[in-house]
């Protein structure tokens, strides 16, 4: 069987009706079981939704499940409570400032740094790099008192920008090990061609490796989103007044045990946000899980 029979269509290459149905039927108890593992995950969050929509003098006595066969019991005066109170509001507004810079920041430093890891050759490159990688392991507790008292002195506590700065330095380490094994798996031929061209580093940087690195970068950038969006530590120890939605909800926990009706919502809005960004950018997601295992 040649090449040109095939295109010719003089050899029938389809696979037979019985064969694809015993490989359908194979894989079949896979597929089941990773729907149920799938929708088991989702219960979490289908019942904070429906205890999100019940009345606040129903949610004690009432089963979130109740919703289906009772739909009157939902109402939207829950969520209209929540963007009416300021703490929360304001809450949110500073976690979307404080995740969006804190992914930024870290992503343009780490993609110039690693550019240098991966092309550049400067004394000590390599000890450098493992430096970089041991500071992977380095827990984040280690560092919070004395960034707090660093936080005291310099005016930076309870600050937007003393969040982000914190975040920045921990999440970097990671951006620059990730960005660095995918720039690595770059053809050189295309930068020594582009230096052949007259292009510059700068130039090579921006022209060439970001648009091939968006994979990695838009992994990354969801990993860091998700950290930073979700983290109650750090926002516990460096913010006062400006709090993250995690501490808001914290608060209202701590505060009124039973406010439900205010923390079921906001809880739901804390949770949707970042499962938006993770599904605008999933296409980039393995591939950035992969970057620099194969070359």
């Amino acid at each position: 069987m040649t090449t040109a029979e095939i295109e010719a269509g003089q050899i029938d290459i389809r696979e037979p009706t019985a064969a694809r149905i015993i490989r359908f039927l194979g894989r079949t108890p896979v597929y089941l079981l990773l729907t149920f593992l799938g929708l088991l995950w989702l219960v979490p969050t289908i019942g904070l939704f429906f205890t999100s929509l019940l009345e606040p003098a129903v949610i004690g006595t009432t089963g979130w499940w109740e919703i289906f066969s009772a739909p009157s019991l939902g109402t939207l005066d829950n969520y209209r409570e929540i963007f009416d109170n300021e703490a929360i509001t304001s809450a949110l507004v500073t976690t979307i400032w404080v995740s969006i810079g804190s992914t930024i920041l870290p992503i343009a430093l780490a993609a110039l740094a690693a550019y240098a890891f991966a092309w550049l050759e400067f004394p000590g490159r390599d000890w450098l790099f493992l430096v970089v990688v041991a500071l992977l392991v380095v827990p984040i507790q280690m560092a919070l008192i004395p960034i707090f008292s660093l936080y005291n002195d310099l005016g930076l506590f309870d600050t937007i920008l003393g969040l982000i700065l914190f975040h920045t330095a921990f999440g970097l380490p990671f951006a620059i090990f990730l960005l660095r094994n995918f720039f690595i798996g770059i053809p050189r031929d295309l930068l020594e061609a582009a230096r052949i061209d007259g292009a510059s580093e700068l130039r090579i940087f921006v022209r060439l490796i970001l648009p091939l690195g968006l994979p990695a970068i838009a992994s990354l950038a969801i990993f860091q989103f998700l950290w930073v969006w979700n983290d109650l530590l750090v926002a516990l120890t460096f913010a006062r007044d400006t709090q993250p939605i995690t501490v808001a909800i914290f608060s209202q926990l701590r505060q009124f045990s039973g406010n439900i009706e205010i923390i079921a919502p906001a809880a739901f809005v804390s949770l949707a946000i970042p499962l938006v960004v993770f599904f605008a950018f999933q296409r980039y997601f393995v591939e950035g899980l992969l970057a620099g295992s194969v070359k």
